[in-house]
């Protein structure tokens, strides 16, 4: 476990948690990974409170468990676990989606274009991380066009959960041809240029749909995964 050496500072409560969810969202936590108090908190250069703090917030928030005579570590989500979530994400961002596509203009499709040129700029050097980054910030763009913050947020902490299973599909996808992983975006600038919000939804939905495949298919040998 490698975790860098944070400095002093009044936020320190806030940067133990924002270093713990980096390092379990790029994958240098994998799931499974034990997260002693004190052997972070020596790692951070902080003392073990607002180490102890950060392990209940990444609780609370899905990312980490505590287990019996265990201690906390990297939660771990089952393949069936994870296609609840994404049901419920399928569910969630066609709505966005639609809502987004409803209220689109000029400068919407314009932020788009530019947050997947950089998703494409990474994935073309094979930074995974980078990638998924950018792609997510590709669909905030559209899903805050909705208006909702509170459905933003939720599907934000969907994304957080399904983190590890997405890291997955992007290293699987890439290692064929990258181009694949870029196909839904074109689509759905096109709705979101059109002004069509139903479109907008169902290319959301059709992605969401081949990254729930590659759960079922994927993560027992026999395919490999997406993006979504």
């Amino acid at each position: 476990m490698s975790l860098p050496s944070l400095a002093p500072s009044a936020r320190m409560g806030e940067q133990v948690v924002e270093a713990l969810q980096a390092a379990i969202l790029s994958g240098d936590l994998p799931p499974g990974t034990r997260l002693r108090i004190r052997d972070v908190a020596e790692q951070l250069g902080t003392s073990v409170m607002p180490v102890r703090e950060a392990m209940t917030r990444l609780e609370e928030a899905g990312l980490v468990e505590s287990l019996p005579y265990r201690g906390a570590i990297v939660r771990a989500f089952s393949p069936d676990e994870m296609l609840d979530v994404y049901d419920v994400r399928s569910m969630l961002e066609a709505e966005a989606a639609r809502r987004g596509g409803e209220n689109a203009d000029e400068a919407l499709v314009s932020r788009m274009v530019a947050r997947y040129a950089r998703a494409r700029d990474a994935i073309e050097v094979g930074n995974h991380v980078a990638f998924l980054d950018r792609d997510e910030e590709f669909l905030q763009e559209l899903y805050a066009a909705a208006g909702n913050l509170v459905l933003l947020e939720t599907i934000r902490s969907l994304w957080r959960r399904s983190r590890s299973f997405k890291l997955f599909g992007v290293r699987g996808e890439s290692a064929g041809d990258p181009s694949t992983l870029l196909g839904y975006q074109d689509d759905l600038i096109e709705a979101v240029n059109q002004g069509d919000g139903a479109l907008a939804a169902r290319v959301v939905t059709e992605s969401i749909g081949r990254a729930t495949a590659a759960i079922r298919n994927g993560l027992r040998g026999t395919g490999a995964g997406t993006t979504d």
